[in-house]
């Protein structure tokens, strides 16, 4: 009987950064990346300026940009619900 073959040599990417002690550091930032990536393009979809999103949220502008900065990940739940919500939309999380 034939061995099938998965093209796959060694373990996962995600075993990889688990051994490295690092998954969790790098999921958070791809999440934050993610998050400010769909934020920013919700922005351009509807001409919503920086200058409105802050005036929208009661925030500052330099707040506003830490949000969208894809590696500054020390923004906080409240501010990313608040956001979600200032563009017309929901934050959903969950635990996998």
């Amino acid at each position: 009987m034939k061995a099938k073959k998965t093209g796959h040599i060694g373990s996962s990417f995600d075993d990889f950064l688990k051994e490295d002690g690092i998954y969790e550091e790098v999921t958070a930032r791809a999440i934050k990346r993610v998050i400010a990536r769909q934020l920013h393009s919700v922005m351009e979809d509807n001409h919503i300026t920086k200058t409105m999103l802050a005036r929208r949220m009661k925030t500052s502008r330099a707040q506003l940009d830490r949000l969208l900065d894809p590696d500054n990940e020390s923004v906080t739940l409240g501010t990313l619900t608040r956001a979600a919500h200032a563009v017309g939309r929901k934050l959903r999380m969950e635990l996998v």
